[in-house]
Parts: C-alpha cells; sequence; structure tokens
C-alpha cells in the first residue's frame, strides 16, 4: 500500500493520484505561478540592461536591446546575405528597401591551343598529314572576378566573387536581378 497523503483534508479521500502539493501552493503555469521553463516572463523594457555581459572596444556603442536577426535567406551573393528585411553584410546589417545593387564584370575568357595539341600535331604529322587537325583544339580559360556592390542608409559593401566560367556574370546577375525585385518592394 502507499503511505498516507499528509496534506489531506478532512473528507478527502486519504490516497490521491500523483504527486502532492501543500496547501495554497500555486500550480505551475497558472498566472500567479514565478515564471519558469517554458512559461514567460516579463519583457525588457527599452531602459533595461542585457542579462548577459557584453565586451565591445572603447567607443562602440552597446544596443540595449539588440535587434534578433532571424529568417530564411533569400538569396547570398558572395558574403552578401538577403533576409526578409534586411542585407546582411560582414561590415553590418543594412535595411533592403530602396537599397541599390550593381555589378562590374572583371573577368576575361582567354581561347588557347593546349600544349598536348601541340605534342600530338607533330608526333602524327610524322606518320600522316591528318596530326594538324589536331591544331584545331582550343581551350577556353576564364579568370578575373565579378564585384557586386549594394549601398542602403548611406553605408556602402563590396565583394568579389570569382568568375569560374563565361557565364559567372550571367549568374550573378540573375540573383541581383532578384534581389532588385526585393529591394523595390
Amino acid at each position: 500500500m502507499s503511505e498516507p497523503n499528509p496534506y489531506a483534508a478532512d473528507g478527502e479521500p486519504e490516497y490521491k493520484w500523483g504527486p502532492t502539493q501543500p496547501p495554497g501552493t500555486p500550480a505551475y503555469g497558472y498566472p500567479n505561478a514565478a515564471p519558469g521553463y517554458g512559461y514567460p516572463g516579463p519583457h525588457p523594457g527599452p531602459n533595461d540592461t542585457p542579462a548577459y555581459s557584453q565586451t565591445q572596444p572603447a567607443g562602440v556603442p552597446v544596443p540595449v536591446n539588440p535587434v534578433p536577426m532571424g529568417g530564411t535567406p533569400l538569396v547570398s551573393i558572395g558574403d552578401i546575405t538577403v533576409m526578409g528585411d534586411s542585407i546582411v553584410t560582414p561590415a553590418g546589417t543594412l535595411p533592403l528597401r530602396g537599397a541599390v545593387w550593381n555589378a562590374t564584370d572583371m573577368s576575361r575568357t582567354e581561347e588557347k591551343m593546349p600544349t598536348h595539341a601541340i605534342v600530338l600535331a607533330i608526333v602524327f604529322f610524322i606518320f600522316c598529314l591528318l596530326g594538324l587537325l589536331f591544331l584545331l583544339m582550343k581551350e577556353k580559360t576564364t579568370t578575373g572576378f565579378i564585384q557586386v556592390t549594394v549601398t542602403s542608409a548611406g553605408k556602402h559593401h563590396s565583394t568579389m566573387i570569382p568568375a569560374q566560367h563565361p557565364g559567372t556574370f550571367q549568374q550573378v546577375m540573375g540573383q541581383i536581378n532578384y534581389a532588385r525585385s526585393l529591394s523595390s518592394m
């Protein structure tokens, strides 16, 4: 048998199922209960200091109530990430509304004859004249960067994206046009 309930009032059964509390103790989750895990506490006011310590270099203001940066990234261009209503860069957060986007193609694509084509042309020229067809082989290499800049609310950020192939600039322009459409909303 189980132990008798020491908090049972007169007329109540002596045994109860589940945990017991002393009379007058509020149950967890009721409005007069103290905030606990999962129970919302009071919201900090604009003059309240944060509960954690922050160390900043001298002269840099510490935000009292930092704005939470949440949400799903909509597009990422190099180290620039466009969120729902802001642009996140390594230099800080910029407002998305009214942002000006620019891109500059500083890449170049060169076409040259590869070394192995010259070697094959010489080797097969000795055996037959068809070896000269190897001289028609060409190789394209793309080098350089695409510079993307964003300006919003008097702040400016620039990033360089390496050009992998001749179509890299068109891909970046597609992302920038999407970011421009988000900025105009």
